[in-house]
């Protein structure tokens, strides 16, 4: 199947930079997008994961139950052979790739809080009966909703690493240019997609090299400093926002090729990580990029286990 490339969406740019950084450091954590409906937030994800060589794409319906998300016996074994052995779920499918949740709002807590643990700490331990089996899953997860439709609690919503708000463009050259680059993929995609076939190699490329770089990349004590004082300015609750705005701007530090972190690259990702837990006025995620058609290419803590039922 021919997807959509991630280099032709325009009017997505935080979107787009929240999950490179998360795919050049999975341990931020996953990307919240919050917002209106219809503005090409899946095929975004789509395209991301075609654009880094096809990594698996799981998207988990709300509707999944427990045991089709963690995993449970297989019972055709356990009443054929008299042994038991694992049917690994959605998670482990998950495995090196990205987990999509539309509507995560609606998801149950319970599996939430085991899907955000997940994405945490690399996978889970999944217990039924007399086993208990370690599975690996480590993924990017990318969950989306309309605050219309209701909220997470906050103890979820501090959980993902960063977020960002997408709103229906409201300028009329952006508007046409995301048509138009609609309609010429439905005419002929396969010439569409050649048409984006350097500009996606040459991403590409970019984010395997930070991948590669991001340990090397030097935190600077001044950097500690810029950050501690921005998350008592938003007053954040607890420590997550200060590791966080860290790590992300280490992970944008590379993405860049830098060799240290700057005050700058701090500033480019505060608002993916404060929006959602600062209790002032969230620190506003970049608007130039979604006034203007952008050009192609631009720029914790213990496992837990599960039991099924």
């Amino acid at each position: 199947m021919i997807r959509y490339p991630f280099t032709a969406i325009c009017g997505q740019e935080d979107f787009k930079l929240a999950l490179t950084l998360c795919m050049i450091d999975p341990g931020l954590g996953g990307v919240l997008a919050l917002g209106d409906k219809g503005t090409g937030k899946t095929t975004t994800v789509r395209g991301l994961s075609h654009l880094l060589q096809d990594l698996p794409f799981v998207n988990l319906p709300i509707g999944a139950t427990e045991d089709r998300v963690l995993g449970t016996l297989k019972l055709d074994v356990l009443l054929n052979e008299k042994r038991l052995e694992i049917q690994t779920g959605l998670l482990a499918a998950a495995h090196q790739g990205i987990l999509y949740i539309d509507e995560v709002n609606l998801l149950s807590d319970y599996l939430m809080d085991v899907l955000l643990d997940a994405a945490a700490t690399g996978g889970y331990y999944l217990e039924r009966d007399t086993i208990s089996q370690w599975v690996e899953s480590r993924f990017c997860l990318v969950g989306t909703m309309n605050p219309e439709e209701g909220n997470l609690r906050p103890q979820l919503l501090d959980r993902f690493g960063l977020s960002v708000h997408i709103n229906t463009p409201a300028d009329k050259a952006l508007r046409m240019e995301i048509v138009q680059r609609r309609v010429a993929f439905d005419m002929d995609a396969p010439a569409f997609v050649k048409r984006f076939k350097n500009e996606e190699e040459l991403l590409a490329a970019k984010i395997i090299s930070a991948q590669t770089m991001l340990a090397a990349v030097k935190i600077l004590p001044d950097i500690y400093e810029v950050v501690a004082e921005l998350c008592i300015r938003h007053q954040v609750e607890g420590m997550r926002a200060d590791i966080l705005l860290v790590k992300a701007a280490r992970a944008h530090a590379a993405y860049h090729g830098q060799v240290r972190v700057t005050a700058a690259d701090v500033e480019a990702v505060q608002g993916f990580v404060l929006s959602h837990r600062s209790k002032q006025t969230p620190p506003s995620q970049s608007s130039s990029r979604e006034n203007k058609p952008s050009a192609p290419g631009e720029k914790e803590g213990e496992p837990k286990r599960v039991r099924t039922v």
